[in-house]
C-alpha cells in the first residue's frame, strides 16, 4: 500500500505540474494573441485614417483648383505661392548651338555643356561635371562661394569648348538652376529669400543671386552671361516640352515635391496687364505647401509636423514626398512596439527619428520573396530587431503599403487639380445638351522627375491608378505621365537656348 501511495503522489504531482505548464502556455498564447490583436488594430486604425476614396480625392482636386485661383489673384492669398517665372516660351526641338547650365541645389553643384543640333538632331552631346562644395563655403561669404563656382565653371569651359578658347569674343549663354527660395523679378534675376539645405550665408540674403554669379564670372574673365534663372521644376517642364510639345506641366516627386505648369497670362490677376508674346507663362506653384481639410491627416502626421522645424508648413509635401514617407512608417511601427510589445524590448532604434529612410521602406514594401527576407534583413541590420515572425513582417509591409498608397493617390489628385485648372481634365468633352459631341479631350503630357516616382514601382502604379480613378478610364487615356531625367541641368541649358535664339515656342 505504501508503494502505491508514493506512486499515486508522484502521479498527482506530475499531473499538477503539467496543469501548471499547460496553464502557463495557454496564458502565454493568450497574451501573444492580445499583443498581435492590438498591433493589427493599430494598423487597421491607421489604414482607415489614410483612406483615399475617389470622392475624397475629387474634393482634394477641387480644393487645389480653388487655391490655385487664389494664389494667382494675390500674393499671400493662398497656401500656394503661384510664383511667376517669367518663362513664356519653351524649347521645341529646333534649338541649335552650344549652351551651358549651372545647377546649384545642395551640397554639390553641377556644370553642364549641352550641344543642340536642331530639329533632326536634337541633343547631340551633353557633358557634365559634378563638384562638391567645401563646408566652409556653405557658411562663409557670398563672394567666396560664387568665386569658387566661377573658377570651376571657367576650368570646365576651357577643358570642353575649343571654339570658346579660339573665339573669346563670342558670349556663351548660361542657364542657372538655383533651387533655393527666390523672389524672381525677371527671367534672369531674383532676390534670395533664405538659404536651406545646410547653407547659411547671411550676406547673400536679399541680394540678386544672378548678379552675384555674374560678378564672379567677370572676375574670371569668362565671356558668359546668365540668360535664365529657374528652379528644377521649370527645368523639368522645359526638357519635357523639348521632346513633346503636348507637355503642359511638370511635377517633381523625390525627396521634396513641387509642380509648375503653363498658365494663360490673363489668368494671372495679381499682375494685371502682364503681356507675353505667347500669351502664356510658366507658373511655379510651390505645391508642397498646399493644404486642405480634405487631406486624410492622422495623429502620426500631426506628431511629425510638431517635431519638424517648419511646423504648419509644407503640409502636402509631408504627406507625399520621399523625405517623410519612411518617417511616417517609423512612427506607426513605434506605436505598435509600445502598445503591443510585438518586437519585445528590442525596439530602441525605432525611437530615432528618420532612421527608416524612404528607400529602405520601399525595399521592404517591394520584397516579393515568400519569407520576406529583405524585410528581415532591414529589421535586423538597420533597426536591430531580431527574430520577428513572418506574420509580423507581413504586417510591417502592410504599413508601408498604406503610407505609399495614400501618398501616391494624393499626388495623383494634385496632378488632376492642375489639369482641371487649365481645362485638360476632360470636363469640356462628352455630349452637349443638344446631343452633339463636344469634341475629343486633348492629349496631355505631364513631365515627372524624382526618385520616388522613377525608382519606386508600387508608388508609380498607385499614382497612375489614382489618376484613372479620378478621371475615368476614357479621359485618363489622353493623359501621359512621362519620366524626364535631369531637368535641373539639361532643361536649364535648353531655356538658355530659347532666350538666345529668340525662337518663340507659342504655348
Amino acid at each position: 500500500m505504501g508503494g502505491r501511495g508514493v506512486w499515486f503522489g508522484v502521479a498527482a504531482g506530475c499531473a499538477a505540474a503539467a496543469c501548471v505548464i499547460a496553464a502557463a502556455l495557454v496564458s502565454r498564447r493568450v497574451k501573444s494573441h492580445r499583443r498581435w490583436r492590438r498591433a493589427a488594430e493599430l494598423v487597421e486604425e491607421f489604414e482607415e485614417g489614410c483612406e483615399t476614396p475617389v470622392g475624397r480625392l475629387k474634393q482634394v482636386v477641387d480644393a487645389m483648383v480653388v487655391e490655385m485661383h487664389a494664389g494667382l489673384a494675390s500674393d499671400g492669398g493662398s497656401k500656394l505661392k503661384m510664383l511667376l517665372t517669367y518663362v513664356d516660351s519653351l524649347p521645341d526641338g529646333n534649338e541649335e548651338g552650344i549652351y551651358y547650365a549651372l545647377d546649384l541645389g545642395g551640397t554639390n553643384f553641377r556644370v553642364l555643356q549641352v550641344q543642340l543640333g536642331g530639329k533632326n538632331s536634337m541633343i547631340l552631346n551633353c557633358k557634365v561635371e559634378r563638384q562638391p562644395i567645401p563646408q566652409e563655403l556653405m557658411t562663409g561669404t557670398s563672394e567666396n562661394l560664387f568665386d569658387f563656382i566661377a573658377k570651376t565653371l571657367k576650368q570646365f569651359v576651357e577643358n570642353q569648348d575649343n571654339d570658346f578658347r579660339k573665339n573669346g569674343d563670342e558670349k556663351r549663354a548660361l542657364g542657372f538652376t538655383f533651387s533655393f527660395p527666390v523672389r524672381q523679378n525677371s527671367i534672369s534675376s531674383g532676390l534670395l529669400i533664405k538659404w536651406t539645405k545646410g547653407f547659411s550665408i547671411q550676406d547673400a540674403v536679399d541680394k540678386d543671386i544672378v548678379q552675384c554669379l555674374e560678378d564672379a564670372i567677370n572676375k574670371e574673365g569668362l565671356n558668359m552671361q546668365v540668360s535664365v534663372l529657374v528652379n528644377d521644376t521649370v527645368g523639368t517642364l522645359a526638357l519635357g516640352h523639348y521632346f513633346d510639345q503636348d507637355t503642359v506641366a511638370a511635377v517633381i516627386i523625390g525627396t521634396g515635391t513641387n509642380a509648375c505648369y503653363i498658365e494663360r497670362t490673363d489668368a494671372v490677376i495679381k499682375c494685371q496687364g502682364l503681356l507675353t508674346d505667347s500669351g502664356g507663362m510658366v507658373i511655379n506653384m510651390e505645391w508642397g505647401n498646399f493644404w486642405t481639410s480634405h487631406l486624410p491627416r492622422t495623429p502620426y502626421d500631426v506628431e511629425l509636423d510638431l517635431a519638424s522645424p517648419n511646423q504648419n508648413d509644407q503640409g502636402f509635401e509631408k504627406m507625399i514626398s520621399g523625405m517623410y514617407l519612411g518617417e511616417i512608417a517609423r512612427r506607426v511601427l513605434l506605436k505598435m512596439a509600445l502598445e503591443s510589445d510585438i518586437f519585445g524590448n528590442a525596439f530602441h532604434k525605432l525611437t530615432e527619428a528618420f532612421i527608416l529612410r524612404t528607400p529602405l521602406m520601399a525595399r521592404m514594401h517591394e520584397d516579393d520573396s515568400q519569407d520576406l527576407r529583405e524585410v528581415k534583413r532591414i529589421l535586423e541590420e538597420i533597426l536591430e530587431i531580431h527574430e520577428v515572425p513572418l506574420k509580423t513582417r507581413r504586417l510591417i509591409v502592410k504599413v508601408c503599403d498604406i503610407v505609399t498608397r495614400r501618398a501616391a493617390r494624393l499626388a495623383a489628385a494634385g496632378i488632376v487639380g492642375i489639369l482641371k485648372k487649365i481645362g485638360r481634365d476632360g470636363a469640356g468633352s462628352g455630349v452637349s445638351s443638344s446631343g452633339k459631341p463636344k469634341g475629343h479631350p486633348k492629349r496631355t503630357v505631364v513631365a515627372v522627375e524624382g526618385g520616388l516616382y522613377e525608382g519606386y514601382s508600387i508608388f508609380r502604379e498607385y499614382l497612375n491608378e489614382g489618376i484613372v480613378d479620378i478621371l475615368g478610364e476614357e479621359i485618363a487615356r489622353n493623359v501621359c505621365l512621362r519620366v524626364s531625367e535631369d531637368g535641373s541641368g539639361t532643361g536649364a541649358a535648353l531655356l538658355a537656348a530659347v532666350c538666345v535664339s529668340n525662337r518663340k515656342s507659342y504655348i
